[in-house]
């Protein structure tokens, strides 16, 4: 991989380090592989923790309980061992509901990966007796029984997705991905085939060991293909790919914002704001389940998704040997090669600079018309479609050094801002939640900080008293929601901050939904906290104005007396001083 890449790209790799700085530092696992002060490093702090599965499932959460209908993309889950009283109680209640519910469930570990540790169950005494849930949490979620099939094969979509900025947000996704297949025939779960795991999961590293996996060097064919190969079956078969496509996007850009304000917490804790730092990136791997009637569901996000093109193969007896995967390479090395195209520092440098003279030389612009906006919204609809087009059809090669390798990635974010940024609540309150921190480092607020926040925000002047808040604190810290990259530091975790956020909205805003008077309350906070810091720089303002003056000396060069206790000099001063003072 690392050889095919680095061939086409302008860019000297040093494996071994070096003492001069790098302009991009390629980490295996986490943004804490190594010490870095500058350049780009290719991964978040804080995505590792974000991406397993408790973390993901409660930032989803939280957006279902703000945006139920935007966010039905996700299963329905419960965080065990803490959630499994709830998980029991809301099962009985649905199946007293309607009897003839008779659901399946699916249990994955939290830190697991490669299907480890997964298996499936039809109620809940049976997660009781399977697993030691206190040393290893993990979710159950409604297992989606009516999958897509092809072949009678359910398969699954991995989609490679770049996050190349958190402020602003920039998002790209890859033209094309793989699609990983069972090896046996699909039935809907039974008592009967319910531990059949090629079978159910589609995970590579599970199927890979079937015998019945197939090995191909062409994406449309094997147990592993391209979803170019697959969306080009659905196209000759009439299927709206491009109403397809719109849904994939969807759905990555609201997981990307679901995750985002822990992202920014994480971020602010290891690169503070003023400190020399590096910028981040990273490629995702987003595992996407089609439904029979097309609906992509999100199953997981990966933060450390595999790049390997290549497999393992026993060629005898105990000799394993690694044979090059054609399908891998196709969609992999264009993944990694337009991702190191963007993050160039050197392009970014031409970039500015061109937009900069466009800037200088840019007329005053005229508002579109509805010719031009119909068709930018058919490019935004179709621009997947031309991978499918371009396509040379199989067995014809394009001539080499034809032209240059189509782009692979596509930006999506800011692209589609205007529809989704109604959705980006949570990072409001992420920014609330940085700016009472108070301590640089920490991911958690303290009393102090929470207390400050209710009496700068003036929520403590509307019926909430400083009392009621210090209990709502400690009410919700006490149930340690939300991740951490220390596990012994105490406080508030963001996601903690969030329930008290809505907790706050709900007792402040009546008859509304919840979006609606966390919005609210959310105005009501940021314009106070405006309002108070403009009053704070008014009097810094007008405080260096007046010392100024009592320390300058008159043109004849006489030493001018200090202000007296008595004078007026001293008294506007005074009230300066008083004025700043008396701010929270």
């Amino acid at each position: 991989m690392e050889a095919l890449v680095w061939k086409k790209l302008p860019l000297r790799k040093f494996p071994f380090g070096r003492r001069l700085p790098c302009d991009i530092y390629w980490h295996a696992v986490s943004f804490h592989d190594n010490v870095i002060y500058s350049g780009q490093v290719n991964k978040f702090p804080g995505m590792t923790e974000m991406t397993r599965k408790v973390n993901l499932s409660r930032a989803m959460r939280t957006m279902q309980e703000l945006f139920p209908e935007e966010y039905n993309f996700y299963p329905r889950s419960w965080i065990l061992p803490e959630e499994f009283a709830i998980f029991l109680t809301e099962v009985n209640l649905m199946k007293e509901n309607n009897p003839r519910w008779k659901p399946t469930f699916i249990v994955k570990p939290d830190g697991g990966c490669q299907g480890d540790g997964i298996y499936l169950v039809k109620g809940p005494t049976e997660i009781r007796l399977m697993g030691n849930l206190q040393s290893r949490p993990a979710v159950v979620q409604e297992y989606m029984a009516k999958p897509f099939l092809i072949d009678k094969l359910k398969f699954d979509i991995r989609l490679y997705v770049l996050l190349k900025s958190l402020d602003p947000l920039e998002v790209y996704v890859a033209k094309d991905g793989l699609c990983r297949f069972c090896t046996e025939p699909y039935q809907e779960p039974s008592l009967k085939n319910l531990h059949q795991v090629y079978m159910h999961l589609t995970n590579y590293a599970l199927n890979i060991h079937s015998g019945n996996f197939v090995h191909s060097d062409s994406g449309n064919t094997g147990s592993k293909r391209t979803f170019s190969s697959i969306l080009g079956k659905l196209a000759c078969s009439g299927v709206n790919i491009r109403k397809l496509w719109s849904d994939i996007i969807s759905l990555v850009i609201k997981t990307v914002i679901a995750i985002v304000p822990e992202l920014k917490v994480f971020y602010q804790s290891d690169i503070p704001t003023g400190k020399p730092g590096p910028s981040c990136f990273q490629i995702l791997g987003f595992d996407i389940l089609l439904m029979k009637n097309l609906k992509p569901i999100l199953l997981e996000v990966n933060a450390n998704p595999s790049m390997k093109i290549e497999h393992e193969q026993e060629v005898s007896p105990g000799v394993t040997q690694y044979i090059p995967s054609p399908v891998d390479e196709e969609v992999k090395v264009a993944v990694i090669r337009d991702t190191l195209r963007l993050v160039d520092p050197h392009k970014k440098k031409k970039k500015q600079q061109q937009q900069q003279e466009e800037e200088e030389e840019e007329e005053p612009a005229e508002q579109p018309s509805a010719e031009l906006v119909e068709l930018a919204a058919q490019d935004e609809e179709s621009f997947f479609q031309e991978e499918l087009e371009n396509k040379p059809e199989l067995g014809e090669s394009p001539p080499p050094e034809a032209k240059p390798p189509a782009v692979c990635l596509k930006e999506v974010f800011p692209k589609y801002a205007k529809q989704f940024s109604y959705l980006r609540l949570v990072e409001r309150i992420a920014a609330l939640f940085i700016r009472f921190l108070g301590v640089k480092g920490t991911t958690k607020l303290g009393p102090t900080g929470f207390r400050m926040f209710i009496r700068n925000s003036k929520i403590s002047n509307s019926g909430f008293s400083m009392a009621a808040g210090d209990i709502l604190y400690i009410d919700i810290t006490r149930r340690g929601i939300g991740p951490s990259m220390d596990q012994r530091e105490a406080g508030m975790s963001l996601q903690a901050f969030v329930e008290a956020i809505c907790l706050l909205a709900q007792r402040r805003y009546k008859s509304l939904s919840l979006h609606e008077q966390v919005e609210l309350l959310l105005d009501f906070c940021e314009y106070n906290l405006a309002v108070l810091d403009e009053k704070r720089l008014a009097c810094s303002r007008s405080l260096s104005t007046t010392q100024a003056t009592l320390v300058t000396c008159p043109q004849d060069g006489l030493q001018l007396s200090p202000a007296t206790p008595g004078s007026a000099a001293f008294q506007r001063t005074q009230k300066f001083v008083d004025c700043r003072s008396s701010q929270p």
